[in-house]
């Protein structure tokens, strides 16, 4: 199990898009058709074998939309892990209760979607992938524009509770991974990665907050951050209303 790919959320794409390549250094998004069914676009980047998505509603009603407003702008959206054992996965989010919201088989490449409320905090995805190096949603050549000259992988996720152990309990059941409190937070340890759960603090409520990116040199990535406008008043890296800690 370990953690493939991040979602945001932003009204604006391209904006996004460019705040992100800016900052991370990334120079390739994938737009999926696929996405299209749910009244989205998007961009995916490749960040080494991990990915970084962005979506953007494009018809009124959707999920996105409704996370925009509840949250009062651009924000965290979805948590994707991937199995090797996707029959056990889904039997474990069975037994925990939680209900599945969508789920597809096809052709090597298989999700399971499960409702923010049953989990808390973001949409919770268990993919699983044949060859398991394979990333269907990043598209067909993402392997051939991968970049890791300024960012290496994603690893890790921070979702924001107003009981940070209670959601940390409920991620624990449905992944059958422990929750442990570690220096007064409670975490998932994952194969790669790890899922950290956190006091909310900023105002707006329940959500993923923030995601962790291994990069080459922090000073350099927070430098292009603040270049571009996009750090806090506390120093933090904000893509798409979303936290960034660095990691060397």
């Amino acid at each position: 199990m370990r953690l493939r790919q991040i979602a945001l959320v932003a009204r604006d794409l391209a904006a996004a898009r460019a705040e992100i390549t800016g900052v991370l250094g990334l120079d390739y998004a994938y737009d999926d058709p696929g996405v299209g069914k749910y009244g989205l676009r998007n961009a995916v980047f490749p960040v080494g074998t991990t990915f970084l998505e962005v979506v953007s509603p494009q018809t009124p009603g959707t999920t996105a939309e409704r996370l925009l407003e509840k949250r009062g702008g651009d924000g965290g959206y979805m948590v994707i892990l991937q199995v090797d054992d996707l029959a056990e996965a889904r039997a474990r989010v069975g037994a925990a209760g939680a209900r599945v919201v969508d789920q597809i088989n096809k052709d090597g490449a298989a999700f399971t979607h499960i409702h923010p409320k049953d989990v808390g905090g973001a949409i919770l995805s268990l993919d699983h992938m044949i060859p398991k190096e394979r990333w269907e949603w990043g598209g067909p050549h993402w392997a051939d524009h991968t970049r890791t000259d300024v960012s290496v992988a994603i690893v890790g996720a921070e979702l924001q509770a107003e009981d940070p152990k209670r959601m940390a309990d409920r991620w624990s059941a449905v992944l059958g991974r422990p929750a442990k409190q570690t220096d007064g937070r409670w975490n998932i340890a994952l194969d790669e990665g790890q899922i950290r759960f956190v006091s909310a603090h900023d105002g707006r409520g329940e959500g993923l907050g923030g995601f962790d990116v291994a990069v080459r040199s922090p000073s350099e990535v927070h430098r292009r951050a603040e270049a571009l406008g996009l750090l806090d008043p506390n120093g933090v890296i904000i893509l798409s209303g979303t936290r960034v800690q660095l990691v060397p």
